[in-house]
């Protein structure tokens, strides 16, 4: 029977929820929505360019390639014999623990642990490592720190980090461009070089070393309750290892953390015979029965903290909170205009409670609004990213860009098109301000007002003029046009030294939507992918309009990118499927539950997950003219959906209004 060893990845599930171990040692059992193609994902990150990049910071290293763990452990035990050397991937293995290390530097009894994150840091910032957030990462390396010293406890280690440096500037041109992610024959993830570092790109460093030991002291000194049992870091870990090893369950304590719970299991899958994990969890934590947890739960509950209290006072369903449970401690919370945080929270209980469907719409405050708005009508979408290994010489880890958007227009008589659209993902370029100009072009023709969803667009204006604002005229000779149409539809974010609202500042219809309207279809979420079907549902005018395949028509509503679409479609239950799922998958051979994990849950996270990943695999990865072009008609479609979507929530709110 092969060997079973408790991992770091492993660590970090248990860190997590440490019933997870379980879980996952079962898989053939459980569900996992865990991502299938971590090669997306790896994309998106950006990790494998990163963790590669840092190993030209410490030459001559040797790079274990072995996947077997017995052959790793075998070869990093030989190279560990000599006095001095560099280990890139090194395998250790002491008792049921086993770590390969990103890079491992032994001078004489001194070992160097390095652990590379792609994550950013200001490094000028001495206290941004005792953040809450950071929390994952230093326990990472501590675990790592933990299983060197058992493993060699004859030697003197010491724990960094290494991390994307905020302050830093790119030496060169498309230094990026030369690490690419490919997947060799056998599946594996690794990067190649497509063309060699020369000693400009390593000039200057876009990474930092920071020393951890006194992080990893304070996380051994730490008291950790687990299974009622308050231990030290050395005894967590054992206890996990052990009942990872010799699979036993390790009972949960429910918290909010559950909502992100990847155990979960459909009703297909369960008709397969796979259990659902955090069903199981609650179900034993709580005495609920199998009906009772499928009833909505605190879980659901829009941008409410008091989540952990009522959890921990065994409050779970929505049908068991009270008013009085949402409105404690609070203070007054009636607005003069529109739903306040607390009555939008008490709204949805209280529509769950009474079984009530229907939809909530303030019709006399909504019409205010939209009789302050201009004709014609402007809804813009962007789709950006933010790469660790920067494109351009100058431009810092993380930066932004912007390589996406469409724009829909509603006129005043009624017509609908789909004005514009601009999309740049031509490996190296640096798009944002072709972006930039091509947005001024398509809405500086008229005054109308302008809407976007979120404060995304408001938020990467900021970025792109700060950009500009570096640039000099000679590089930039529109510079001074851009600053000015930039802050005409903008305002300054509140991190901003330069403060500005625009005379023609964009409308936020997220905001629209917390104050005047509520669906209990989208189960308490107010993004966009779930508020378009929720509307469509709502709207008879939208069912009847939208049903027809008016869209991309000769005398339809005029589309870039579809001809003749029927958007409604209903399901055997009489819904209106969700238009997102009638678009053609962006990445082929992947399963609708992972597809609709990628599109949901990393859009919320990364504003256009699909977008951002797709983006990435064009930059990072070696792909076909074929699939390149597959890809940016997929994401033409993509988001110009999202910009439809828009159009379809101000005429779903129009027909609810003034029916």
């Amino acid at each position: 029977m092969k060997q079973k060893y408790f991992t770091k990845s492993k660590f970090k599930l248990a860190m997590e929820c440490p019933t997870k171990l379980f879980y996952s040692n079962n898989n053939n059992i459980y569900a996992n929505k865990q991502l299938e193609d971590s090669f997306l994902i790896a994309l998106a990150d950006g990790g494998y360019q990163v963790g590669e990049l840092a190993k030209y910071y410490y030459p001559g290293g040797v790079l274990i390639t072995a996947l077997d763990t017995e052959t790793s452990i075998s070869q990093t035990k030989k190279l560990l014999l000599k006095e001095n050397v560099i280990i890139y991937e090194a395998a250790i293995k002491t008792g049921i623990f086993f770590i390969r290390t990103d890079i491992l530097i032994k001078r004489g009894n001194n070992i160097k642990l390095i652990e590379v994150k792609s994550k950013s840091i200001d490094k000028s910032n001495k206290t941004e490592l005792t953040l809450k957030k950071w929390n994952p990462y230093l326990e990472d390396i501590a675990f790592q720190k933990y299983v060197l010293s058992k493993a060699f406890p004859e030697y003197s280690i010491s724990a960094h980090l290494m991390l994307a440096d905020k302050e830093a500037s790119c030496p060169t041109n498309f230094l990026n461009q030369k690490f690419k992610l490919i997947k060799d024959k056998k599946g594996q993830k690794k990067v190649i070089l497509s063309s060699p570092l020369i000693k400009d790109d390593l000039s200057e460093k876009i990474l930092v070393e920071i020393n951890v030991d006194n992080h990893c002291e304070n996380i051994y000194q730490k008291k950790f309750t687990i299974a009622n049992q308050n231990l030290n870091f050395s005894e967590q870990v054992e206890f996990f290892a052990n009942a990872y090893v010799y699979n036993k369950k390790i009972p949960c304590i429910p918290s909010t953390k559950c909502s992100k719970c990847e155990f979960r299991a459909t009703d297909k899958e369960i008709k397969k015979d796979l259990r659902c994990g955090f069903s199981e969890c609650w179900m034993e934590s709580f005495s609920l029965s199998k009906q009772e947890i499928k009833e909505p739960t605190v879980l659901n509950i829009w941008n409410f903290r008091g989540k952990e209290d009522l959890i921990n006072n065994q409050k779970i369903k929505l049908t068991d909170i009270s008013k009085t449970d949402l409105f404690f401690g609070a203070t007054k919370t009636t607005l003069t205009n529109g739903l306040s945080p607390k009555e939008r929270q008490w709204l949805q209980v209280e529509k769950v409670k009474n079984k009530d469907l229907s939809y909530y719409i303030d019709k006399q405050n909504l019409k205010k609004e939209m009789a302050q708005w201009v004709y014609p009508f402007h809804f813009i979408d962007f789709e950006t990213a933010r790469v660790a290994i920067p494109f351009n010489k100058g431009m810092s880890p993380y930066e932004g860009i912007a390589f996406q958007f469409s724009h829909h227009i509603v006129y005043e008589n009624g017509e609908i098109e789909h004005k514009g659209e601009y999309i740049n993902l031509t490996p190296g370029q640096f798009p944002n301000y072709n972006f930039i100009r091509e947005l001024k072009k398509q809405l500086e023709n008229d005054n109308g007002t302008i809407f976007r969803y979120g404060s995304h667009e408001n938020s990467f204006l900021n970025t792109i003029l700060k950009q500009i604002q570096k640039k000099s005229l000679e590089e930039l000779p529109d510079k001074k046009d851009l600053c000015l149409f930039i802050k005409s539809i903008s305002k300054s974010t509140k991190n901003s030294s330069d403060k500005w609202q625009g005379e023609r500042i964009m409308v936020d219809m997220l905001n629209l939507v917390k104050l005047y309207y509520y669906n209990p279809l989208t189960n308490g979420s107010n993004s966009l992918k779930y508020i378009l079907p929720a509307i469509l549902n709502s709207s008879k005018h939208l069912q009847n309009k939208y049903s027809k395949p008016i869209y991309g028509a000769i005398n339809g509503i005029h589309s870039l990118n579809f001809k003749n679409k029927a958007w409604i479609q209903f399901d055997d239950k009489g819904m209106v499927e969700d238009p997102y799922k009638l678009l053609p998958k962006v990445f082929k051979n992947i399963s609708d539950t992972h597809y609709k994990k990628l599109t949901s849950e990393l859009d919320e996270l990364n504003n256009g997950g699909i977008a951002l990943t797709a983006y990435a695999k064009m930059q990072f990865s070696n792909v076909s003219d074929f699939e390149r072009e597959e890809v940016r008609k997929a994401l033409l479609r993509y988001c110009e959906l999202d910009t439809l979507a828009m159009v379809m929530l101000y005429e779903g709110w129009k027909d609810l209004i003034d029916c």
